[in-house]
């Protein structure tokens, strides 16, 4: 398992409701932006680059998801300039590995 339930269970003080809102919040949100990012890659589109980066970073941070939250950290500021394509498109395969298998455990964890 690559996410962690802490922040948000501490955020939630025992409110089940509440949880499955953020997880289902996650669910419905974060692949459209991977996938979205992707495209911005894909069109050297570095003004979406750096805030679909910037937009995916609290997500998986709030799920504990430290390495993806530093590789979205990475893309939004590697995002700023059209200079640092190569280095972009080695991360991000990172990212989207990460969090397709916590989108994928999730829906088990969670039987969305």
């Amino acid at each position: 398992m690559i996410y962690s339930l802490d922040k948000i269970n501490e955020m939630a003080e025992g409110d089940q409701d509440f949880i499955n809102s953020v997880i289902s919040v996650f669910l419905e949100e974060v692949p459209q932006d991977l996938e979205d990012l992707e495209k911005a890659i894909t069109n050297d589109d570095y003004d979406n680059v750096y805030k679909l980066a910037h937009k995916i970073k609290p997500n998986v941070d709030l799920l504990g998801m430290e390495q993806s939250r530093a590789v979205a950290l990475e893309i939004e500021t590697l995002g700023k300039s059209a200079e640092h394509k190569e280095e972009i498109q080695k991360k991000f395969p990172l990212l989207k590995k990460d969090i397709l298998q916590v989108i994928s455990e999730l829906k088990k964890d969670f039987n969305f």
